[in-house]
Formats: structure tokens, sequence, C-alpha cells
């Protein structure tokens, strides 16, 4: 049985290599439910890797990534149903409308999402008059939003976000840094790292800095 006090995710004396250069070792920390981690470094720290490995995408050299107490690796699907993972790319097909791509993404998801709704989710985050356009015909900053839209309506307990706020302007912003403090005090997992200088201070927020020495 699971001990309920047991944080979700735990991360034992990870590290990771990429090519011939170690990103980092030994690093070790927790995350529980209703928690954000800001995790911030130098380009080149290893920001992007560990998120990945977080996601279960690629292997680190050594140690261990544990979901409720079991390894990530043993569980797969099983973790993965809990994630929500965007990367610095945007992922969505150019030639497919705003909507297309949010409907896609749903059952890529897992899940089923209709027409009308993501219409409306489209327009709340800013794309009104554009949800039926081809991604290719939008701005960098509104392709940036058709991706985060996922937030949206994804019910996954964790978020893992990989410089979520660029490209964005002022408005967007402030909109995503809403969403993501509404997911984490409504008792989700967030995991962020950004180039900015966003915000992303609140009552359960957590920092690490990888390349510093110390977590």
């Amino acid at each position: 049985m699971t001990d309920a006090a047991e944080p979700a995710l735990q991360i034992d004396r990870l590290a990771c290599v990429r090519g011939d250069c170690e990103l980092f070792r030994e690093l070790s920390f927790a995350i529980g439910d209703g928690e954000l981690l800001h995790l911030k470094g130098h380009n080149g720290s290893g920001k992007t890797t560990l998120l990945r490995a977080l996601a279960g995408l690629l292997l680190p050299e050594s140690g261990e990534i544990r979901w409720h107490g079991q390894n990530i690796r043993s569980l797969r699907e099983e973790y993965s149903r809990h994630l929500l993972y965007l990367g610095h790319l945007n992922g969505i097909k150019g030639d497919l409308t705003a909507v297309e791509n949010l409907r896609i993404g749903a059952v890529l998801d897992g899940f089923d999402l209709d027409d009308k709704r993501a219409w409306q989710v489209l327009g709340d985050i800013g794309l009104r008059g554009r949800e039926d356009l081809p991604t290719k015909h939008l701005s960098q900053g509104q392709k940036r939003r058709v991706a985060l839209a996922r937030l949206l309506v994804n019910s996954a307990r964790v978020w893992i976000l990989d410089e979520p706020f660029t490209a964005l302007d002022v408005a967007a912003v402030q909109l995503l840094q809403d969403v993501i403090h509404a997911h984490v005090d409504g008792g989700g997992i967030a995991i962020v790292t950004t180039h900015q200088e966003v915000a992303m201070i609140g009552e359960h927020t957590r920092t690490i800095v990888l390349g510093a020495g110390h977590v």
C-alpha cells in the first residue's frame, strides 16, 4: 500500500549525459501534489534533458525516477497517462487549423474533445477569429497559444512544460501563469523551465538551479 505522505514524484541520484558531457549527477528531489517546480539554469545545463527524462522520453545515465514509489520504466503507459509534456517546439501541424490541431491533440492524449469545446477554448486563450485558419498562417505567438490550449482541456496530473512562455505577449504570459497556478492550486503538479523573468513564485513553488552545484 502506498504511504499517503509519500511524494508523488521522486527523483533519486539522477545523472544525465549528452555526448561526452555530463550535465548533472546525484540529482535528488521530490514533488508532491499541489506543487510547482521552477527549473532554472544556464543554456546547456541540462534543463530540457531533465524534463525529457521526467517525461519518460529518454533514459538517464543512472539513478531512478519513481511515480508513487515505482520506477517509471516499469510503469510506462500507466505513468504516461498522468502526464502532459509540452516541449519548446509547438508540435502542431501547419496545414491543420487550430481547432483540428487541438482536437487531434486530445485524441493523442486519450480523450474526446468536441468541436464546440475546442472553439471555446481557443477563443479563451486569445485566438478568437483565427480558430479555423491553417496554423501555418499564424504568428509564432499565436502558434504557441494553439499548443498551450491543450492545458485548458487536459486533466493530466503532471504538467512538464519546457519554455512555455516563449513568443507570448504580456497578456498571454499572465494568462498562462494563471492557468499553471490554477492547476497547482487544484492539486496538480507543474514542472516548468523558463529563460524569461516570469514571476513563478507562489505558496507552493520551489526552484531548482541546474549547474549551481546544489539543488
